[in-house]
């Protein structure tokens, strides 16, 4: 028997995956989730023509042929600096999204998108090398505001039953991103010295779309009401998000939710890094995000190529060999989707910790001893399909879920500026050093990863809780036993929603600033009958 019906109140009503829903995801997810994955890919099977023409620019800007020192140089800032315009652009998400909302930050970032599109297909005939560098850095920043901003955007208009499933579609985007990327630089497609260009302009596309569409479905409800204090759009948009026109329970719960943050105010970065009730959700987003990176996925995609070859596999076998990677990646993640909401966040983080650990141990193996045992190259193989599984499993797609759900309105742009911090300065650090980890120590690099994967895997099991099926406000109970608090709200702010809780009179309080207007205060005061001390009871 379920709380609600031991408590004699009525079942809480599941959410379904509407129309508006479904598509508003699909266009949000493809028109910049999409364009993160491609981008970290888009470069790999290209990577011989393009240091070609960078060679050959070279002579003919500076009059002498580019030397091996040099060119390592120049394609690791080609690499890395995509993840560090990521990082510029995480600390740009909290100022737009609370100014212009999720949407429209979505709308806005295509801009980051286009002009680096269009500069990086004409690089050839501007005989310019530079120009591809500069503009990795911009749709870096591009990838930065999609992949905390989507996510943000996606969770805060899905039901809670459903929050779990939707919040891995903007990773499952993303491998579809690195998959097409890997199928279009196949050689007799654009993989060639004819083709390049225009494999890198085609991130321009799905920017353009999402430009045409997204304007067509709602803004977030909760930055509508919550943020700028329109109740009746927020009810048409969750309306329309819902498919039945009863949201009542949800406009107030997002109330309750509003009311129990209100000591909280707006948190900035600096506010949040020194704030004790959020302290323990900070670090578990820390960890995780880095954990996501320091893992060494990215290192697969950015030389999934380089680490194929000293697998003793020829050239054209790896570009059908990467593309079946890529394919895996997009199978397990579309498992992710089905399974998140029954399995949990935990269980699928440590499932995937623990086989992308024994993977990176087993690579290692296989590598050291692939030039002595003649099938070893293929054992290496399996050990990276092995490790994009679990990756695919829980590390990729369940770090911006668990962001999502442990941070509430207030706190949630500036906690998505850290973690993306988090992970795209560790998203850097691989791209930029792990060319010359490889030469300095060839196949040992993934024992490295191998420990980074191993402590991430103890930290979840000792003190990521598990989220799934709870509200934002039960998770922050949670969590505030976490932080060696005793949540005010569980007593004050959620039972008895007062009124003069500042010592203003409700009816004289500005609802601009959140406050809960009286006639709604007594409506929320009638469904406030949670227990004291069991208030697990879904709002």
């Amino acid at each position: 028997m379920s709380l609600q019906e031991e408590k004699g109140q009525p079942e809480e009503r599941r959410g379904k995956l509407t129309v508006t829903l479904a598509l508003g995801t699909l266009v949000a997810t493809i028109g910049s989730s999409f364009q993160y994955g491609y981008n970290v890919a888009s470069v790999n099977s290209p990577a011989p023509f393009m240091k070609a023409f960078y060679n050959e620019t070279y002579s003919v800007h500076y009059k002498k042929d580019i030397t091996g020192n040099v060119m390592s140089v120049l394609w690791s800032l080609t690499v890395s600096l995509y993840p560090l315009g990521g990082f510029f652009g995480s600390l740009m998400v909290g100022p737009l999204v609370n100014k212009i909302g999720r949407r429209g930050t979505l709308l806005l970032n295509n801009i980051f998108s286009i002009v680096p599109a269009i500069l990086m297909g004409t690089s050839v005939v501007a005989q310019t090398f530079e120009i591809i560098i500069v503009s990795r850095f911009v749709i870096g920043i591009c990838a930065g505001l999609s992949s905390n901003v989507v996510p943000m955007y996606v969770g805060e208009m899905s039901p809670k039953n459903l929050r779990g499933g939707i919040g891995v579609m903007p990773q499952l985007m993303i491998t579809v991103g690195i998959l097409m990327a890997q199928i279009f630089g196949i050689r007799f497609i654009l993989g060639n010295t004819d083709g390049w260009p225009i494999l890198l302009a085609l991130t321009g596309i799905p920017a353009v779309l999402e430009l045409v569409f997204l304007p067509f479905f709602p803004e977030s409800p909760r930055y509508t009401l919550l943020n700028k204090g329109n109740e009746d759009k927020a009810k048409r948009a969750l309306q329309k998000l819902r498919g039945w026109e009863d949201v009542d329970g949800e406009i107030k719960e997002m109330y309750l939710e509003d009311q129990s943050e209100k000591e909280e105010g707006e948190l900035s970065v600096k506010n949040l890094c020194t704030f004790r009730p959020l302290r323990w959700q900070l670090i578990i987003i820390i960890i995780l995000n880095m954990g996501q990176q320091l893992s060494g996925i990215n290192a697969v995609y950015y030389y999934a190529d380089s680490i194929y070859a000293e697998a003793g596999l020829n050239d054209e076998t790896i570009q059908y060999v990467t593309v079946g990677t890529g394919s895996v990646n997009v199978l397990m993640t579309v498992a992710a989707v089905f399974i998140v909401d029954s399995w949990g966040r935990k269980a699928l983080l440590l499932v995937g910790f623990g086989t992308c650990c024994v993977g990176c141990v087993v690579l290692t193996i296989a590598l050291v001893y692939q030039s002595t045992v003649s099938w070893m190259p293929y054992l290496s193989i399996v050990c990276i399909i092995v490790y994009v599984i679990g990756h695919a499993t829980g590390p990729s797609p369940v770090p911006t879920i668990i962001t999502t759900e442990m941070f509430r309105q207030a706190s949630r742009p500036a906690a998505f500026m850290v973690a993306g911090t988090a992970h795209w300065l560790s998203n850097f650090i691989v791209g930029l050093i792990f060319e010359f980890l490889m030469k300095g120590l060839g196949s040992y690099c993934f024992i490295l990863f191998a420990a980074i994967c191993l402590a991430t895997f103890i930290f979840i099991y000792i003190f990521v809780p598990e989220t799934k099926g709870k509200s934002f406000l039960e998770i922050s109970q949670i969590m505030a036993k976490r932080n060696g608090l005793e949540e005010r709200a569980d007593s004050k702010e959620f039972l008895d929603v007062h009124p003069l809780s500042s010592g203003i009179p409700l009816e004289k309080k500005d609802f601009s600033s959140g406050e809960i207007p009286l006639e709604k205060m007594d409506n929320l005061t009638n469904e406030t009958t949670l227990g004291k001390k069991d208030s697990a009871t879904p709002l």
